[in-house]
């Protein structure tokens, strides 16, 4: 959802009528997750996909009979091996992709979480008669919008907030008539980088290509001006102790130490091994690493907390520039969000 907000604010100003298709459950090659929205428009507006382009036709015209004839639909499309190449489902595979009206109440609830980044979760009734259609947003909280009716909102709130902690997507059947799809809708990533050197600046334009959110920490003024990085979101030139008091570390952050500096590294280190961030990484060689590895031990870190650190940092692809580096760097930290 967060790819079509601006799409879906638009046409809402321009008072468009919307309809929804989203993606609730995958097999195969299908090429796009559970969780993946496409919205449209009776005019020919499209934001998002649901299958990179095999199935958005026929997504199209449904969408809008269900938002029409105010009746939402859960569509299956699959597609024999043989020809699959040619619909784009490149092993063969198929896709059920649950179609409705725009809701525009739920989505001003929906698009305030989104904009201040916190982490819900989307609960659609994909099946049931007189449920068809309704949603629920639950955070950490409680439920922030919409109802699934009470005879199933307490073991809805309970299947959310488990959803939410795991951070994924299913789908659950709540009766033989009833069934639910779920899906956490989580903060965007963010990469943490500590020191500015030069692998800092390929660093922060590749992760920003690939939708991270990026923070610089580094109290060397020379190293961490705004014209060194003019492309990064957030520049903080204090020592770490006191940069990760303003920082949110969250199971959505990455860390990445790049200064071969203990000064900075190590402080950081006891503070990033030790918080939720899904990824820490550390520049330096073997030897490197078995010095620091001695030194935070002696400090007082455990084996466990230490064991999470990837050192050398990056995947071992034979990288030499620092933007082979930084590309080794970001292959492994999307690597380690995949395999959460």
């Amino acid at each position: 959802m967060r790819d079509i907000l601006l799409d879906i604010e638009r046409w809402i100003a321009q008072e468009e009528p919307i309809a929804l298709a989203t993606v609730v459950q995958t097999w195969g090659s299908a090429p796009r997750r559970a969780g993946a929205t496409m919205a449209v428009t009776p005019r020919g507006g499209i934001a998002g996909s649901v299958s990179g382009g095999c199935v958005e036709g026929a997504v199209f015209d449904a969408a809008l009979s269900a938002r029409t004839a105010g009746l939402p639909n859960l569509l299956h499309f699959g597609v024999a091996d043989e020809t699959a190449w040619e619909v784009g489902l490149a092993c063969g595979g198929s896709i059920e992709i649950f179609v409705q009206a725009f809701d525009e109440i739920f989505f001003h609830a929906l698009s305030a979480c989104l904009i201040n980044e916190t982490p819900v979760v989307h609960v659609i009734v994909i099946r049931g008669d007189d449920l068809l259609g309704h949603q629920m947003l639950i955070s950490e909280n409680g439920v922030v919008a919409g109802s699934v009716g009470n005879e199933w909102h307490e073991a809805v709130l309970q299947i959310g907030k488990d959803v939410l902690l795991k951070g994924d997507s299913r789908r659950v059947a709540l009766s033989e008539s009833v069934e639910i799809f779920v899906t956490a809708i989580l903060p965007p990533p963010s990469l943490v980088i500590v020191g500015g050197v030069h692998i800092a600046i390929s660093l922060v334009t590749l992760a920003k290509t690939l939708g991270f959110r990026t923070i610089l920490v580094d109290p060397r003024k020379a190293w961490s001006s705004d014209e060194r990085f003019p492309h990064v979101d957030e520049l903080i030139q204090q020592w770490p102790e006191d940069a990760f008091q303003k920082i949110n570390v969250t199971r959505s952050t990455a860390i990445a130490m790049l200064t071969h500096d203990p000064k900075l590294d190590d402080p950081a280190l006891k503070i990033a091994l030790t918080s939720p961030a899904f990824y820490v990484g550390a520049l330096g060689s073997k030897t490197t690493n078995a010095k620091r590895r001695e030194r935070l031990l002696n400090e007082g870190m455990s084996e466990l907390q230490f064991s999470r650190l990837h050192a050398p940092i990056g995947l071992d692809i034979g990288a030499q520039s620092p933007e082979e580096i930084a590309l080794a760097i970001m292959s492994e930290v999307v690597s380690a969000q995949r395999n959460q």
